[in-house]
């Protein structure tokens, strides 16, 4: 069969265009439902300009409108419907209507919830979008019941794998998010366990076990835990260490980068959420599984934050005092959009924001003078940040040197605390 002549027809018009002559539209249609569909689903996108199309919206909506009318007894039903409106979905979020995108994830979750129980599965289809339109919604809660419902479910099938790495990520977001620092810890150790054996069997990179290590302290340090997170941080210094003699064992591709940049945007330098009729990164996704409103808050806010931290410039100057911790935690959150937002579009990205550690460690040095206590310790993270920056442009010496000197800020450098 060829191609459907389906391009600005209506779903009753191409009904009746499907139609055999000799057939009512209403008895043709339900063997046209499912190509239907699927055409309508593709045509909201247009591969060769790599644009979507004028009318995306009203597309997908016919394509969901055209995989409800298939007989619940079609076999594809529920593969066409969840897919319809997974499309639908991603058009309603690219056009601020979240809301109405949240309904049609919770649809999707109920045919994965139908799919799971009637061949047993133990995996529910659509958890994690789902998960994800709660997180960006600020209902952190459900997400992390949500997510903890994936994760359980996900172990239950057998030995991990590296294939969870991404589902664990979005786990300890929620619970930490939620405000649940025991899961979030307990959830944190077992992505570094498993990142642990992935690099040890060389079925990972060693620096995705470094920043796992390098993250968990720091949500240990979040939560009081400080002679552990200084234990861990012994660990990490000692994985850093065998990576600045001898490199990686074996060359991987990029995708450790984007590890970092999802421990990077839901860490401490980048804590606080926007207005609560906003959308908010949903905690621990990659950077693609964003809705385009959360992106363009996340990335939108970056020139402000620039006015802000020349502001602020000023009256560190004038008084320290009151303002230049301040502005170390300006600069910090600047630093971090501005990674998570240059790692997603060039392998160049080192070099976009390797000023910005540079300067912060410039600012950190000046806190650390003016204030030997407090200023000191906001140095350390500073150079953690740097040493972190350094291993994902794999620059493991320098990533050493940072990371050495932070433990001397601490007073972790032999081990003690």
């Amino acid at each position: 069969m060829g191609e459907l002549p389906t391009r600005g027809l209506s779903l009753p018009t191409l009904t009746r265009h499907l139609a055999p002559t000799g057939c009512s539209p209403k008895s043709a249609l339900p063997s046209y439902l499912p190509l239907l569909a699927r055409a309508l689903q593709r045509m909201t996108y247009d591969t060769g300009s790599g644009k979507r199309h004028a009318a995306s919206l009203a597309l997908s909506e016919e394509a969901v409108a055209a995989a409800r009318l298939i007989g619940p007894l079609d076999p594809a039903r529920a593969e066409i419907l969840y897919g319809a409106l997974d499309t639908c979905q991603r058009e309603l979020y690219t056009l601020g209507r979240r809301a109405a995108g949240l309904a049609m994830r919770a649809e999707m979750l109920a045919i994965g919830r139908a799919h799971a129980e009637l061949f047993a599965g133990p995996v529910v289809k659509g958890l994690n979008t789902w998960a994800r339109g709660l997180s960006e919604a600020g209902r952190y809660t459900e997400a992390a019941d949500a997510m903890t419902e994936l994760i359980e479910a996900s172990l239950s099938e057998g030995p991990v794998s590296g294939d969870l790495t991404w589902s664990l990520l979005e786990w300890i977001a929620a619970l930490h998010s939620d405000g649940r620092s025991g899961q979030a810890l307990t959830a944190f150790e077992t992505l570094v366990s498993m990142e642990a054996a992935e690099a040890a069997n060389d079925r990972g990179p060693m620096a995705c076990h470094l920043y796992s290590l390098i993250g968990y302290a720091t949500m240990l340090d979040t939560y009081g835990r400080v002679e552990q997170a200084a234990l861990t941080r012994q660990e990490a210094l000692a994985l850093l260490t065998e990576l600045a003699d001898t490199g990686e064992r074996k060359s991987w591709s990029s995708y450790q980068t984007t590890f970092w940049a999802v421990l990077l945007s839901f860490s401490g330098a980048d804590s606080e959420h926007p207005a609560s009729d906003g959308p908010r990164p949903p905690s621990g996704a990659a950077l693609m599984q964003w809705s385009p409103g959360a992106k363009q808050w996340y990335f939108d806010s970056r020139p402000a934050l620039r006015e802000q931290i020349d502001a602020v410039t000023a009256q560190a100057t004038e008084d320290p005092d009151q303002h230049l911790a301040e502005l170390v935690r300006l600069h910090r959150t600047l630093t971090a959009r501005s990674a998570v937002y240059w790692e997603d579009r060039t392998h160049l990205f080192a070099e976009r924001v390797r000023s910005l550690y540079d300067d912060g460690v410039d600012l950190g040095r000046r806190l650390s003078q003016h204030d030997p206590v407090d200023g000191t310790r906001t140095l350390a993270g500073v150079l953690i940040d740097r040493s972190n920056f350094h291993t994902a442009a794999r620059e493991f010496k320098p990533a050493l040197d940072d990371f050495r000197e932070a433990l001397d800020c601490l007073g972790e450098a032999a081990g003690g605390w």
